[in-house]
């Protein structure tokens, strides 16, 4: 009797034990699904991942566990909650929008938000953020708010834990075909503060444009930093810069062989760099004023 006893109490602990093993499995699982009822696997561990192809969904409202879940487009989304990560019992197989899942990508699942979509994720725990492609539905425990990639877990720096407090916010569609894994990742922040702004001063990027007629009814030139022998003749107010000087010099001559005993003036500057303009156009040829 005594055996009998000590067997039954031994059974009872082993039962106890066995239903605390399947609670601890169970409750690192994103679902409340077994591996039975996932999608079918369609790309196995190891093999190349198609990226893209599936369609562009909002969904019906749906009920699982007995919560109703009512999928929308809200370009305000904004949430803060618990997120957890999903790997490999899920790599390779279809998504809620058919995309096949790969655990390294940048993606997440959503129980409402628009498939696919981008959300930035911010690990509120460290400020890390990241800007994710939601292409699935999930996650279905009450106080989980999204289920990230392994990849994108690893990104926030919270792979080890499992958990972390992130925000959501609604960026906006994803395109369908292709993969966004490289620009993904480019959006990770770090939670460190942005770099002061430079005080270095960058003049505006402007046409060289003459003002000198626009009162006369004269068309503009565009000035071109060239020597006088490549500029087009004909041009209105050619002869201001590059005729200035030989005119002077002709009426000095003409001035000199008149009156011979009188000395010659001292020889003007260069037009370019004293001859006076209303707008200081010529300021601009000789480069003036960019530096």
């Amino acid at each position: 009797m005594g055996r009998h006893v000590s067997g039954l109490r031994f059974s009872g602990i082993a039962q106890v034990g066995l239903v605390a093993a399947c609670c601890v499995v169970l409750a690192h699982c994103s679902g409340p699904f077994s591996s039975k009822e996932y999608s079918p696997r369609v790309v196995e561990e190891g093999e190349p991942v198609p990226k893209g192809g599936g369609i562009y969904r909002v969904g019906k409202p749906y009920s699982v566990n007995g919560r109703t879940y009512v999928p929308a487009a809200n370009p305000s989304y904004r949430a803060e909650g618990m997120a957890s990560w999903y790997g490999r019992d899920f790599h390779g197989r279809l998504t809620a929008n058919g995309e096949v899942y790969d655990m390294h990508s940048i993606s997440a699942a959503h129980t409402t938000l628009p498939l696919p979509s981008y959300v930035r994720v911010t690990n509120l725990d460290n400020g890390r953020s990241i800007v994710v492609r939601v292409n699935d539905r999930g996650p279905y425990h009450r106080n989980r708010l999204i289920d990230l990639s392994i990849g994108t877990a690893k990104a926030l720096d919270f792979y080890s834990r499992g958990l972390a407090r992130v925000r959501v916010e609604y960026v906006g569609p994803a395109p369908l075909e292709g993969s966004d894994d490289t620009m993904l990742i480019a959006t990770l922040r770090d939670g460190s503060a942005a770099p002061a702004p430079s005080k270095v001063m960058i003049a505006a990027v402007k046409p060289f444009i003459s003002n000198l007629d626009d009162d006369k009814g004269r068309s503009a030139r565009t000035f071109t930093l060239t020597s006088a022998s490549t500029r087009p003749a004909g041009s209105a107010g050619e002869s201001v810069a590059a005729n200035g000087s030989k005119a002077k010099s002709l009426v000095r001559s003409a001035s000199a062989a008149e009156s011979p005993a009188e000395p010659d003036p001292p020889p003007d500057p260069p037009a370019a760099a004293f001859m006076p303009t209303r707008n200081g156009a010529l300021d601009l040829m000789s480069g003036r004023g960019l530096y």
